[in-house]
């Protein structure tokens, strides 16, 4: 059974999308808010944290034409502590009609909290494994956002759930506990024959109908919260496709309103091309032993239960996040609210891919400057949530910074460290077995990118993750001599949190004969300077065309003042109580630095452009450089 770190916060229960235009994201962040309002409140039940849930076979029986179902649920658990009773959680409005423990009747109370409590008929140890049956039935109830909703569409009956994390108990005993995944599942739906019963996981067998009764049998054999399990039963066209490659080909299977069938089949023809891309660039389809699909429903936006999505429209970048999710919310969910950007930033990035391989690199840039002007439409806000904010719902469903400075941070970070190194690192997180199908902080993420490349990058996550705001660059160009160009990159930043935004800055440059090269300056200092081979005189800069990172009002100014070799030799960090370097043009050499105190007296010589100046007393100082080209004069102050 894999635990949280504490509460897990598997936001990825209300991962909406829709196209990338700001006032739908925001409507759709909005809803999202008005929905999880009581999540944010909710603590885990204390009564229900002395046993882990391995498996749960779950026997319902309903009608779409009636709010009402019958169950039976049989659980097998393994107590965490000594127990002489279990408690599940349960809601008021449904009546429990029997408990079982093998051929033994047990007692039971339902008290007015929610709660179902039964008494063991002796003391469960520690370690050790027990299955209960739990007979109920009754009218599940409505708590505003139903989780079980009976309802109609074109005048044709329907039931269908949506638990999020805290609304399973409405339909059926449970531990809705986030922390606790379930091993395995078996769900069997009894409805009417000429109704389609949807849930999670494949048919292992045909449907058995006996009479005017047909029972449908689903087995989902890898961990699940109680919040992604889902039933939904209704009139459905059912559509079939098949996505993979063989021999780890899968189906994916979609219930479709007949009415909308004609409408919705081109779109539903994008999945396995979607399914395609994501495995292509991370790996194969997690539940790829099952099925994907998607079930039509009445909720205005989706949701990603395991291996079936629920929709209420099939647009592409819907599918694509509800899809995305399959392998960043439902195969690792993020293990705390604070963490909430490892769900959403994550599919939201994954829909964005779909646009850059599906439409082309234009359509890629679009959608990220219209995310980056999100973002920086607020100088504040970081995309890690603190224990304060994670107590406000309309701070964790940010759609500015939990879903787009979420997707643009993993978009830097790509640029950064390269497509191959990024991919990899992702598929390695993935494929992680301490967090794959359990939980996941985002420590663990920046260990798998670290120790792909290879490098350090708590910089970066304190600048872009943890702290607030964004930078604005102001950058000086200069043709600097033959095949050469100066740059001196200057930077302020939105918000005093972070005191420099380090970070590689593209440039795309322009020659008379419409030439064009692109450079990337690794910034990581304000004043840094920067003199760049280049292959024609400059006439134009443009500021980071592809749009890789986050920035607002960045300028470039482009000199046209007559080079001087002279001007083309500096010293920088210009104090130093350490190390100076001598920058120079890429073709000159350095043949010997003498550096003279302000008597004149010789202190030191020489021969790299690295000179460690630590020994040197405080003051200001002369050095000479020569080269083949003659002997400079430069001057730096020891601090």
């Amino acid at each position: 059974m894999k635990k949280s770190y504490f509460l897990l916060l598997v936001l990825s229960v209300f991962s909406i999308w829709a196209q990338k235009d700001q006032s739908k994201l925001n409507s759709i962040a909005e809803s999202e808010m008005k929905s999880a309002a009581k999540i944010v409140n909710f603590q885990a039940n204390p009564n229900t944290q002395n046993y882990d849930i391995t498996y749960h076979k779950l026997e319902f029986t309903l009608n779409p034409s009636v709010k009402f179902i019958t169950g039976k649920i049989t659980t097998t658990f393994t107590a965490v502590t000594n127990m002489n009773t279990i408690t599940f959680d349960f809601a008021n409005a449904l009546t429990t009609s029997s408990v079982k423990m093998g051929t033994t009747n047990l007692t039971f109370v339902e008290n007015t909290n929610n709660e179902l409590i039964i008494t063991l008929p002796s003391t469960q140890l520690a370690g050790t494994s027990a299955t209960i049956e739990v007979n109920y039935s009754g009218v599940p109830p409505s708590n505003g956002f139903d989780a079980f909703v009976q309802t109609t569409h074109n005048n044709s009956p329907i039931i269908w759930t949506l638990s999020e994390p805290f609304g399973a108990r409405d339909w059926w005993p449970c531990k809705q506990d986030l922390n606790d995944k379930i091993n395995s599942i078996d769900v069997f739906i009894s409805a009417p024959s000429q109704y389609i019963s949807v849930s999670n996981g494949i048919e292992t067998t045909a449907p058995v109908i006996v009479g005017s009764t047909k029972t449908t049998h689903f087995h989902h054999g890898y961990p699940i919260p109680a919040y992604l399990i889902a039933i939904a039963c209704a009139n459905y066209t059912v559509y079939n496709q098949t996505g993979g490659t063989a021999p780890n080909d899968y189906p994916i299977i979609n219930y479709i309103y007949p009415e909308d069938f004609a409408s919705i089949q081109p779109q539903l023809d994008e999945t396995p091309l979607i399914l395609e891309l994501y495995e292509n660039l991370f790996e194969l389809y997690p539940f790829h032993n099952e099925k994907y699909g998607h079930a039509q429903f009445g909720w205005g936006g989706g949701m990603e239960h395991t291996t079936v999505s629920f929709m209420v429209g099939f647009d592409r970048q819907l599918i694509a996040h509800e899809m995305g999710h399959q392998w960043f919310g439902d195969k690792i969910t993020c293990g705390t609210w604070k963490d909430i950007w490892l769900n959403e930033g994550f599919a939201t990035y994954l829909a964005d891919l779909v646009i850059e391989n599906f439409d082309g690199v234009d359509a890629f840039i679009a959608d990220k400057s219209s995310m980056i002007n999100n973002i920086t439409s607020n100088p504040a806000g970081a995309v890690y949530i603190t224990d304060l904010e994670a107590t406000n719902v309309n701070r964790i469903f940010s759609s500015r910074l939990s879903y787009n400075k979420g997707a643009m941070v993993l978009e830097m970070l790509r640029f950064k460290m390269g497509d191959t190194a990024f991919f990899q690192a992702l598929k390695n997180y993935l494929a992680d077995p301490a967090l794959a199908y359990g939980y996941a902080v985002t420590t663990n993420l920046q260990s798998h990118l670290e120790a792909v490349y290879g490098q350090s990058l708590t910089e970066f996550f304190n600048d872009w993750i943890y702290k607030q705001g964004y930078p604005t660059y102001t950058i000086s160009a200069q043709n600097w001599g033959a095949g050469q160009a100066r740059f001196v990159v200057n930077q302020t930043q939105s918000d005093a949190s972070v005191s420099y935004f380090e970070m590689p800055v593209p440039l795309r440059i322009h020659g008379t004969g419409g030439q064009v090269a692109d450079l990337v300056l690794d910034n990581t200092v304000n004043g840094e300077t920067f003199i760049m081979p280049v292959p024609f005189a400059i006439t134009s800069v443009e500021f980071d065309p592809d749009k890789h990172l986050i920035s607002k009002n960045s300028s470039i100014t482009l000199g046209n003042e007559n080079f001087e070799l002279d001007k083309a030799i500096s010293i920088y960090p210009n104090p130093s109580d350490a190390l100076i370097h001598i920058q120079m043009p890429s073709n000159m050499t350095l043949e010997k630095a003498t550096v003279y105190n302000n008597l004149g007296q010789l202190v030191l010589e020489n021969t790299t452009t690295d000179i460690n100046v630590s020994t040197l007393s405080s003051g200001v100082h002369y050095i000479d450089i020569q080269t083949a080209e003659g002997v400079y004069h430069k001057k730096f102050i020891k601090k």
